[in-house]
């Protein structure tokens, strides 16, 4: 091959392979939620309300996309518990006419993690995202579209956020917080190492 002739269609094929397998190796994922542990399985996923309907089928989507195996309360040996979902739009800025120039979407939350034999995982926690988008007055249909848009991606964040609380959970972690849990339950027993 002369000097700055192009690669070959071949050359080129097995760098790209060469490129793919080297970034698999070295852990390399595409942005998104992290992988959650095997040992939270089966899960239960338990929402509360109808308000929480489209929350509750973001994470579910977001767990079998991970390969988690979700299970029936009966059968489970964690229980996501996802409770007090509330969305608030509010005017952030508004025009010299005092008309909303741009509003403020916030979708919140309350999650907890508990063990089939009631110990708590993951306390009940408050988790929270927003999103602000500019209103057009002259243009309602769009922004209308716009919203539902914005109300769909704040779903999907706070889906994540959830995910990204339970990646941390391995089965080393689940044991050390039993362990810890059993010890402030027990704490003369844990003194003096009876079990």
């Amino acid at each position: 091959m002369k000097p700055g002739t192009p690669h070959t269609p071949k050359v080129r094929s097995i760098a790209v392979i060469a490129l793919a397998l080297g970034l698999g190796a070295c852990g390399f994922q595409l942005r998104g939620a992290p992988p959650v542990s095997s040992a939270l399985e089966p899960l239960n996923v338990d929402c509360q309300g109808p308000e929480v309907t489209p929350l509750c089928l973001s994470v579910r989507e977001q767990l079998e996309l991970g390969g988690v195996q979700l299970a029936s309360e009966e059968n489970a040996s964690y229980h996501l518990r996802i409770r007090n979902f509330e969305r608030d739009r509010r005017a952030s800025a508004i025009t010299v006419q005092a008309a909303a120039a741009e509003y403020t979407l916030r979708h919140s939350a309350s999650i907890e993690l508990v063990s089939a034999d009631g110990i708590p995982v993951i306390a009940d926690t408050r988790l929270t995202t927003s999103e602000s988008y500019r209103y057009d007055e002259t243009n309602v249909l769009a922004k209308q579209r716009e919203e539902d848009s914005l109300q769909q991606q704040l779903n999907s964040r706070l889906a994540q956020q959830i995910i990204f609380r339970l990646a941390p959970l391995t089965k080393e972690r689940l044991q050390e917080i039993r362990d810890n849990y059993q010890a402030t339950r027990n704490p003369v027993d844990a003194q003096s190492g009876k079990p």
